[in-house]
């Protein structure tokens, strides 16, 4: 008796993440109504279920897809805009002016579209995202299909969006309450940092975020002066506090974290908090090295992130996990640190976890959702082909992904958007710049 099914995906290679290091050849996922109902060889597959899509994939390997655990999609427009400078001095002398000036509900729309549309070619079927106007930025999600955890900036200093914190916090509660029943859509919160967000608005976060079961992430430990400032400020580095305030949790994400002793790794592992590392935003800001090897040898969840395209500059996640990889090994002085198997997990289950998304997505496994992605290892760059999983990590492109589904629809198909629209999105990236760029 054959079994009608929505879509069989075969492929030379399925690489499933958990277990870690796994590949199967000549495998076959079985979708329906969204999830993965079944991982089987592909000849058995062929017998016992009738698809009314197929696709046969025999030089590609198939993966989940790639979770962007922490980016700033809307500042796509503000790519290349001011490089070379550090962190302090690009963020306050030309990003917030920057934003204060252009950062309204179309800039977030154009913004996030563009932002978007190059992480579904690049194979990131999921991302966080904290910036303002999400609201804007989940109508964007819906339109492309993408899987997104909106997250809601706090500061104390107004913006446009919003005039203080409590104003920051109430539009992230009814941010949550719109996207509640939304399959693709869920919600974090935001603080942008210990140094611009006070004790207050963080006790009130940490309340809603316990009663409404949603994570939290933050900037934290970014650069080695910001916990030299903060210790001159208060006697106190950035984490104690953040720690003696109750969040250091496993619904806490500390982004960066780059300045690390080994009791603030042992504090990370004790309490379950994630860390998201972003490699290369810290390096172009030289804002320091992540201590990954230790972290996760002690046990804590590492998942990887882009930044923002302002400070990396693009949101290749193919590219990031393959610097984390090779930046790991260099800090931790071991070319052992970090295998490709690793980085891959960083890249797709680790990031799931980060933001509470575990047990939906982040490794192709029955009954989880069908976010999966294509690459194609037939090309000069990944040949002669002895690992598929080190050959993904180690030389792959973005330009080899060549198909992904979310939730089971299929949003890039033979490398070309379904769900949007590329060359209106390049033109209305252009018109931004006419308007941004000021000739020096």
């Amino acid at each position: 008796m054959t079994i009608v099914i929505d879509t069989l995906i075969k492929a030379r290679w399925v690489i499933p993440v958990e277990p870690i290091g796994v590949v199967l050849e000549h495998h076959a996922l079985v979708l329906q109504s969204g999830r993965i109902i079944d991982i089987l060889p592909s000849d058995e597959a062929e017998r016992m279920y009738v698809a009314r899509h197929i696709h046969d994939l025999p030089h590609h390997a198939v993966l989940p897809g790639f979770i962007n655990a922490h980016t700033h999609v809307p500042m796509t427009l503000f790519r290349g805009m001011a490089d070379d400078l550090p962190l302090m001095d690009w963020l306050q002398n030309k990003i917030w002016p920057a934003e204060a000036e252009w950062v309204k509900p179309d800039f977030v729309a154009d913004g996030a579209r563009l932002g978007i549309a190059e992480m579904l070619r690049g194979g990131t079927t999921c991302f966080a995202d904290m910036y303002f106007y999400p609201e804007i930025v989940a109508q964007v999600v819906r339109d492309s299909g993408i899987r997104a955890c909106l997250g809601t900036p706090v500061l104390d200093f107004p913006t446009a969006w919003a005039q203080n914190s409590d104003e920051y916090i109430s539009k992230g509660l009814a941010l949550h309450d719109e996207v509640h029943n939304d399959a693709l859509l869920t919600t974090l919160f935001g603080p942008h940092a210990p140094y611009t967000v006070s004790d207050e608005p963080f006790r009130k976060l940490l309340t809603y975020a316990n009663e409404l079961d949603i994570p939290i992430t933050c900037h934290v430990h970014e650069t080695a002066f910001e916990v030299e400032q903060a210790v001159a400020q208060s006697g106190q580095r950035p984490l104690a506090r953040l720690h003696a305030l109750g969040l250091l949790s496993s619904g806490f994400a500390a982004v960066h974290m780059t300045t690390l002793t080994d009791e603030e790794i042992a504090l990370l592992a004790s309490t379950g908090t994630h860390v998201v590392h972003c490699p290369e935003s810290n390096l172009k800001l030289a804002s320091g090295f992540c201590p990954v090897a230790k972290l996760l040898a002690a046990g804590v969840n590492v998942a990887l992130g882009t930044d923002g395209a302002a400070s990396n500059n693009d949101l290749d996640m193919l590219g990031e996990m393959r610097t984390a990889a090779l930046l790991a090994k260099t800090v931790a002085q071991d070319a052992t640190a970090v295998p490709a198997a690793q980085a891959l997990r960083m890249a797709t289950l680790n990031g799931a976890k980060a933001l509470g998304l575990g047990d939906i997505t982040g490794s192709l496994e029955a009954g989880k959702a069908a976010d999966i992605i294509a690459i194609n290892l037939d090309h000069l760059r990944t040949q002669p082909l002895y690992d598929p999983i080190s050959q993904i990590v180690y030389a792959a492109s973005s330009d080899q992904v060549s198909d992904v589904w979310i939730a089971g629809k299929h949003v890039l198909q033979n490398a070309q958007l379904t769900t949007l629209d590329e060359t209106q999105i390049k033109q209305r990236a252009s018109e931004w710049r006419a308007r941004i760029y000021t000739p020096a």
